[in-house]
């Protein structure tokens, strides 16, 4: 992490609202408070709301310092050596003194500028200067309101800090223009590299071995223009080039590559990793130091040790109910420790899918239950459904068989927050359809998967899988509340025949009963699947199972994959850089990697179903994408590649903010470029951005880069067949 020190010389100079100024780039987000409270922040015992287009905050007595009570606004972007401007307008009910300025909003938390300002009920402008001496995107603009005796009322307007050189969303290095897949190419796969340059005319290109001997060359193919990044593109093929290597390099005249390796098992590791990935983020067990290593062990979380309250008798959220249910196991979904039905059904469906369609075996994962006797990709996908299994409404309530949606902290709890130290009330949200035809779909698989190691085990499945179908027959419209997202997200979905689809289809594959045929309306489109669409996921069932389903059904769900496969498949060959996603509306959205990650899973499926090479090129040119052959040279996946992510959003692995902390764990699969900018620090430093480049590796950017159980899902399955 990037670390500042300030050095300001202040003038504080009280007066009108200053005129409209041209002294740098303004890098605070709703200074107006026009567009309500975010990203402003206050301390937990102030608390603050936007009135008559001011911030104000409620400041209570007896605080002993200025720092006892606070608002502000981090992630703000700092440039070294440039001169910056602080102006606000400030008002109190009580005659006060304030001290306003900046600071490190992570560790050290380093003061960098504090000056006093003297506020009355009369509002006030109020401008100071000074001097950044060293670059962060991790800048804090605080005001400081403690330490003034009783209790006041202070008001925030027109706050604005301007300054720098370098405009919001530019300034960006991309390392060199050669863009290759940093962990490598299989000796017998295709092997291109994507070179960013205006040229015209085909470029020459060297493979150079790890000694810097030139061993292969040619020319480049004039790509183009390519849309999705802004880039000028040539295209390198080297495919004819098959001796395997390690440290080759790619040189097109003064610009080399990152290093790479040529290998017949180059994804077995990250296969394993992106598969343990899911170990470290079970819920309610140690994670041992045996299997994780030491920087990743852990007490158990929620399991009712203070100051957890535990996930082992978790009441609803008050209104919807009046019991308690036993939701313990499952996976922390994302970059909090909420669990959700949606997400960690679809996460679970890879896993058991992998199973199915590739048989793999025991001890392949270093996890507590390797050598059991049972496939430890099973293992790993029982933990996530033993938590689904729980969150099932019992019998005797009003609405039982039903499905809760999610399980989460009352509120949000601050980066880092280790499990075990969690100190949030968790609750049940209310059910809904769609989380019941998940536990419906899922729950029939689960029953077919483990037929065979666990009969008992299958038959609860089983159960659950009718007792949720028929439930959601019952209320096929309840939905999940699109604005319910504090201390978790909404998952909110409103047309739920997808999921009565692919439940049925599920369904249908483990019984044979021909009443749920009637049910299979959903088909695989282009826009491919993910946790709220699950369309696709009806015909990869029929195609995965096809002795099991009438052959027409057969027949007409295999030629609508094949088709979209085509067509993701000509988005790896048209775009400059080899993405199967490439969405109509030129927009990247959250989680793009996902649905780069799961487009290839159909195009891995069109290979199975067919066989033709070249299915399976597009594939392994998919993982050349998420390894950094991309717009911004980025392996998206920790521990692999010499640019590789790092700094994922997560509260368990931030070494980013504590550096007595992990990182994100080898494999483990960051978001992606995101075109809303759905987070301030996206906002602040991606403004403009072209959508393949809207991405930054910072933790606090949780809509670029975070981490989620059903990407990485989508990751372990398409590593298992690249390493196939």
């Amino acid at each position: 992490m990037r670390r500042v020190l300030l050095v300001m010389t202040a003038a504080l100079v009280v007066g009108l609202a200053p005129p409209a100024h041209a002294d740098g780039y303004e890098r605070v987000l709703n200074g107006s408070f026009a567009a309500g409270k975010s990203p402003w922040w206050s301390s937990g015992s102030t608390p603050s709301r936007v009135d008559t287009g001011r911030l104000c905050a409620d400041v209570p007595a007896g605080t002993a310092h200025p720092w006892d009570s606070m608002i502000g606004q981090n992630d703000i972007p700092l440039e070294a050596g440039q001169p910056y401007t602080l102006r606000f307008t400030a008002s109190a009910t009580a005659n006060v003194t304030i001290r306003a300025g900046l600071a490190l909003a992570v560790p050290p938390n380093t003061t960098m500028f504090t000056k006093t300002a003297a506020v009355t009920s009369t509002p006030k402008s109020f401008t100071l200067t000074g001097t950044a001496t060293t670059a962060t995107l991790s800048g804090q603009l605080g005001f400081q309101l403690g330490a003034n005796g009783g209790a006041y009322t202070f008001c925030l307007d027109d706050v604005s800090l301007t300054g720098g050189l370098i405009p919001p969303g530019g300034g960006h290095d991309y390392g060199s223009p050669v863009r290759v897949n940093q962990l490598g190419y299989l000796p017998s796969g295709p092997k291109q590299a994507s070179i960013v340059d205006p040229a015209t005319r085909p470029l020459r290109w060297q493979l150079r071995d790890n000694t810097g001997k030139v061993v292969d060359g040619g020319r480049t193919r004039v790509q183009g223009d390519d849309a999705m990044s802004g880039d000028h593109v040539h295209i390198a093929d080297f495919s004819t080039f098959r001796r395997s290597g390690r440290g080759y390099t790619l040189a097109v005249g003064a610009a080399v590559s990152e290093p790479f390796d040529i290998a017949e098992n180059l994804y077995d590791s990250l296969r394993r990793d992106a598969l343990e990935y899911f170990y470290l983020n079970q819920s309610g067990i140690p994670i041992d130091a045996r299997y994780a290593g030491p920087a990743y062990a852990r007490p158990a979380g929620h399991i009712g040790v203070a100051p957890n309250k535990g996930d082992t008798s978790v009441p609803c959220l008050p209104g919807t109910c009046d019991y308690s249910l036993d939701v313990s196991f499952g996976w922390y979904d994302a970059g909090d420790q909420g669990k959700y039905v949606v997400n960690g059904a679809l996460a679970a469906w890879q896993l058991m899918d992998m199973q199915e369609r590739q048989r793999s075996g025991d001890g392949l994962l270093s996890v507590p239950e390797n050598h059991n006797g049972v496939p430890d990709v099973l293992d790993e996908s029982r933990w996530e459904m033993e938590f689904l299994l729980r969150m099932q409404v019992p019998a005797g309530q009003e609405l039982a068989g039903m499905v809760h949606h999610k399980i989460h902290d009352l509120a949000w709890t601050p980066l880092p927050t280790m499990p075990q130290d969690d100190p949030q009330p968790r609750y049940l949200h209310a059910p809904s359809t769609a989380a019941t035809l998940n536990l419906a779909a899922v729950g029939a698989q689960c029953a077919r998967v483990w037929a065979k190691w666990d009969k008992a085990f299958a038959q609860r499945c089983l159960t659950a899988a009718k007792t949720a179908w028929q439930a959601a027959l019952a209320h096929p419209a309840i939905y999940a509340p699109a604005d319910d997202s504090v201390g978790g997200g909404a998952y909110a979905d409103t047309d739920v025949s997808d999921e009565f689809s692919w439940a049925a289809a599920e369904l249908y594959a483990t019984t044979g009963d021909r009443t749920y045929l009637s049910h299979l309306t959903a088909e695989i489109t282009p826009d491919g699947f993910s946790w709220r669409d699950t369309a696709a996921l009806t015909d990869l069932t029929i195609v995965r199972l096809p002795w099991r389903f009438p052959p027409d059904r057969v027949f007409k769900a295999r030629a609508r994959i094949l088709k979209v496969a085509d067509e993701y498949v000509a988005n790896v060959r048209s775009q400059g850089y080899p993405n199967p996603y490439r969405p109509s509306d030129g927009r990247y959205v959250w989680g793009s990697n996902s649905a780069t990650a799961n487009n290839a899973l159909i195009i891995a499926t069109a290979y199975d179903l067919t066989g033709r090479p070249g299915y399976r090129d597009a594939v392994l040119e998919s993982m050349d994408y998420l390894l950094g052959r991309n717009a911004v040279n980025q392996s998206y996946i920790t521990g692999y590649g010499e640019r590789a992510s790092h700094n994922q959003h997560n509260r368990i692995f931030a070494h980013e903010l504590n550096p007595a902390l992990p990182t994100p764990p080898p494999g483990s699969l960051a978001g992606g470029p995101n075109s809303g900018l759905d987070d301030p620090v996206a906002q602040q430093n991606l403004p403009g951005c072209a959508p393949a480049k809207c991405y930054l590796d910072e933790i606090d950017s949780y809509s670029t880069n975070e981490v989620a159980i059903n990407w990485n899902s989508a990751l372990a399955w398409i590593t298992a067949f690249a390493d196939a």
